[in-house]
């Protein structure tokens, strides 16, 4: 009787091993050959070393079509369970492409499921490698049911603990829906794709040929479409710049993100600021330099690179804390919105808000942009979201107006209006319906035209409102700026103004949720 101990011992071992070989040096091969980490390699990586503990390693299908039945497939072909990051509980699951394709079936799904239940039951972020090549349709419904289950909840944890997805393969048909859903995704260069139909049958319906990089690789998604929000090297650069990400969120969010300490004073003034708007205000300055200046140790992260590049949106730190930063910059379309702006704000905003992560709005818009284009793409909607996401916002919101703020843009850019905690200006600031130019034809048509000169003229009034509106005084005598600073000292203004704001509390009427402007 005795003697069982041991054969039982080693028939683990055996059972375990069987299921880490995945599918089998082969395939595991193959799978590093076209530069990829297996999904136990993602996870050794992701995880702080000796951490991780796999879930549901002897989980099993239960299909018996053709020949399913008799097809052994290691893990499920997904790899679950969770571990710490930078200290902090994290819960994951990695799909095996080693493993019928790593595709989805109804346990595979379950798997999935109980991740993510645990993940929200015990508040921490749960991260998803993908790599598979979708449903199992062998399984036929089950695996559709499968898909369902993980969509659902992926809608019951957002806003409750951060989702992040990592498209390390192929992600096609109803896979690329579970990612879409999550807060963050990040796709690898070269190695992934996402999309809803292939190049296969983009070309048997519609007669197009394109690549399937083209179609929906790292650089289509991360630039065109917005659908992803980083583009990395390989899989290690993705795993670090996710790990990197997680450090500056909270685990849920009843917790606020954790304090950093960079060794930058609060105090700092940086009297490069002073300089770095120049005189002439059509001329550019890169809005991303202001940002390194105020921020702890210059240090930023930054979703959406490649995407609507008129607008910035990014995590840093201010005295160890996290903020969110939302950003013109003049150097793209001079800053102006636009359909993927207001989209590209819209989404970054209520994230912050979800999350307990105060916003700074840094403000040079000269409006929205113009042309049948944009108000046939839905400017009007888009625009909305944006005012509706500053307007519903509670988390603390200072707003630093550092140059134009022009019209209805000067307002979607988080103004007094909307809920802006604290406004601040500095000299350059000028707020106004209009720009100059156009305000002058208007105003002054009749001088204009009937000037001898009316060239002349049109210089002159316009130089006239210009003295009158650009700059910040007469916002601020009415009380929609509180205070015109030196711009050097923006940095302990913005850190004294997250003090105060530190006890912030405020609510919304109560309702069961807005219908924005989708």
């Amino acid at each position: 009787m005795a003697g069982t101990v041991p054969d039982k011992m080693e028939d683990l071992k055996k059972r375990m091993a069987r299921e880490i070989a995945m599918g089998g040096e082969e395939r595991v091969q193959k799978q590093h050959e076209s530069g990829k980490l297996t999904a136990r390699e993602r996870l050794d990586v992701f995880f702080d070393p000796g951490t991780f503990r796999e879930l549901g390693m002897f989980v099993r299908h239960r299909c018996t079509h053709f020949g399913m039945a008799d097809t052994f497939t290691p893990g499920e072909g997904v790899v679950t369970g969770h571990g710490l990051v930078n200290g902090r509980t994290v819960f994951a699951f990695a799909q095996d492409f080693t493993v019928v394709g790593g595709t989805l079936g109804e346990m595979h799904s379950r798997k999935i499921c109980k991740i993510m239940d645990l993940a929200l039951k015990n508040g921490a972020p749960v991260v998803g490698f993908n790599d598979s090549g979708g449903a199992r349709i062998q399984e036929g419904v089950d695996a559709l049911s499968g898909y369902g289950n993980i969509f659902f909840r992926n809608a019951c944890a957002s806003g409750v603990v951060p989702q992040i997805s990592a498209i390390m393969g192929p992600t096609a048909g109803g896979a690329v829906y579970s990612p879409a859903m999550t807060d963050w995704v990040f796709m690898v260069k070269n190695t992934s794709y996402m999309f809803i139909t292939g190049p296969e049958v983009i070309k048997a319906v519609t007669g197009e040929k394109i690549s399937f990089e083209e179609l929906g690789g790292a650089m289509t998604h991360n630039s065109k479409s917005g659908v992803a929000h980083f583009a990395c090297e390989d899989d290690r650069d993705a795993i670090a710049r996710i790990r990197e990400l997680l450090s500056y969120l909270p685990s849920n969010n009843m917790e606020d993100p954790p304090v950093v300490d960079l060794k930058d004073s609060p105090d700092r003034f940086d009297p490069a600021l002073d300089a770095i708007v120049p005189n002439d205000p059509r001329q550019n300055y890169d809005m991303k330099a202001i940002i390194r200046l105020l921020v702890d140790g210059g240090q930023i992260i930054e979703p959406h690179q490649y995407y609507a590049g008129n607008l910035i949106v990014c995590f840093a730190r201010l005295d160890g804390r996290t903020v969110g930063i939302i950003a013109n910059q003049p150097m793209v379309l001079a800053g102006s919105l636009d359909v993927d702006a207001s989209d590209k704000a819209t989404r970054f905003i209520r994230f912050c808000d979800s999350f307990n992560i105060p916003l700074i709005t840094l403000v040079d818009v000269p409006g929205y942009l113009p042309g049948s284009d944009q108000e046939w793409s839905g400017i009007i909607r888009h625009g909305a979201k944006l005012l509706w996401c500053y307007s519903e916002a509670t988390v603390p919101k200072v707003t630093l107006i550092v140059r134009k703020g022009i019209g209805g843009a000067y307002l979607a850019m988080c103004s007094a209006d909307l809920g802006a905690d604290y406004v601040l200006a500095w000299p350059t600031a000028e707020i106004a319906v209009m720009g100059a130019a156009g305000a002058a034809n208007i105003i002054y048509r009749k001088a204009i035209t009937s000037a001898p000169d009316p060239s002349e003229a049109r210089k002159e009034k316009t130089r006239e409102y210009e003295e009158l509106f650009s700059n910040p005084y007469i916002a601020a005598s009415r009380g929609f700026i509180d205070a015109v600073i030196y711009p050097r000292e923006t940095r302990p203004r913005l850190i004294d103004a997250l003090r105060v704001l530190l006890s912030k509390r405020e609510s919304r009427p109560p309702k069961k949720h807005g219908n924005i402007p989708m």
